[in-house]
This record gives C-alpha cells, structure tokens and sequence, in this order.
C-alpha cells in the first residue's frame, strides 16, 4: 500500500463498493514467485501456532480466520525505502465479514494516526480456477483509482501476496504477508526495489480480537 496503498485501505463508502469496478478489475493478474516458506520475516513478528498447522484454511476458506470484530496495533515505518529505521505506532479497528456468497470478503478499518484518524476498506475476491486471491485497498482520503491488487494464495500456514507498483516515480515489487491464522493474526506489507531480492517490511498490524 504505497502510493495510495502506502498510505494506507466507511459505512457510506462501504455501500457503494458492489458498485466500483473491483470485479472487471479481476483482469491481469501477476506471475506468482514461489511461496516463502516458515522462516522469520524483517520485521521479526512471523510466529506459529504449531496445534493449528494442519487445520490452517486454504482457497476460497482461507481468510475465515480474519471474519469478526478487531482491535489492531499497527507499527509504520516514518519513511520508506530510505534506510529509516524510525516506526510509528497507532492503534485502530477492523471489521471483517464475507461478500459475494463467500468467494470474496471485505473489512472496514478505522486508522488512529498520530496526525487523525481516517477510514479505509480492504476488498477481497477469489478465483477458483487459478486458485488465487486478489486484494485491494481502498483509501478514504484517496478514494480514486484502484492500485494494482497483490495476487496470491495461502500454503502451509502463510498468505503471499504481491504486485508490480510505482513508488515516488520508481518500479517497486510489492508483498503482503499473512500469518498466525488463529486468534491473533499478523499482517505485513514490504517493499522490493530490485524485483524481490531484497525486501523492507514498512507496515506490520496486529489483531486482537473483540468479543
């Protein structure tokens, strides 16, 4: 999430959403790289719930771990891709629920940044035939035109996503990660300048959730 992805994705917007061109932008869709495996990622917070690794849902199933009620602890880099080691830490909100008869999902978010909160909605499809999932994420302050939606799918425990985007006027590989499918998820974002060799993860949330 960069250029408007970077910056992040409210009722009223969220009425309109069957409306907006999420599913005539199911078009082109990236070639995957290989799934990464269980190992730590930059930002130190990839862990397993080893009970749950059989039972981690998988295809049009595997985001039922987020459907509910969240209270999320998001950390941001200050400054991206300049060598910054300075994070932001804010609090927020996320409800999730499921569309399109349970082969798509969106969730509302509420984000408390230090400068003022502002709302932003994650849409979720899933093509059965390529067994992939598309998201996209939509900002309330720029509620334009979609970014690219990052492509992937979940194996052994951990969702990978990515996407071809433009950061500050530069080609840049983009990477969701989902991990921990249990009680208590976690999700980052890294960028690639050099198409995937090396990563910095700039964004990490984690959910608890709410009753």
């Amino acid at each position: 999430m960069l250029t408007k992805r970077e910056n992040a994705k409210a009722p009223e917007f969220c009425r309109d959403l069957a409306t907006f061109s999420v599913v005539t932008a199911l078009r082109a869709r990236p070639e995957m790289p290989s799934v990464i495996g269980n190992k730590e990622t930059q930002s130190g917070k990839m862990k397993f719930k080893t009970e749950r690794a059989e039972s981690n849902p998988t295809g049009v199933n595997g985001f039922d771990f987020l459907i509910g009620n969240w209270r999320v602890h998001h950390r941001r880099l200050k400054e991206r891709l300049a060598n910054n080691r300075e994070w932001v830490e804010f609090e927020g909100t996320s409800i999730a629920r499921k569309i399109l008869g349970g082969r798509g999902n969106m969730d509302d978010n509420v984000l408390n940044l230090p400068g003022g909160a502002y709302r932003a909605v994650t849409v979720r499809t899933y093509d059965p035939a390529e067994k992939l999932w598309s998201i996209w994420w939509i900002d309330s302050r720029h509620p334009g035109p979609l970014d690219p939606p990052v492509v992937g799918r979940f194996e052994n425990g951990v969702g990978t996503f990515y996407a071809d985007d433009t950061f500050n006027g530069k080609p840049i590989r983009v990477r969701y990660l989902w991990t921990n499918q249990s009680d208590a998820p976690h999700w980052e974002q890294a960028f690639s300048e050099d198409e995937g060799k090396t990563w910095e993860t700039n964004w990490t949330m984690d959910f608890t959730g709410v009753p």
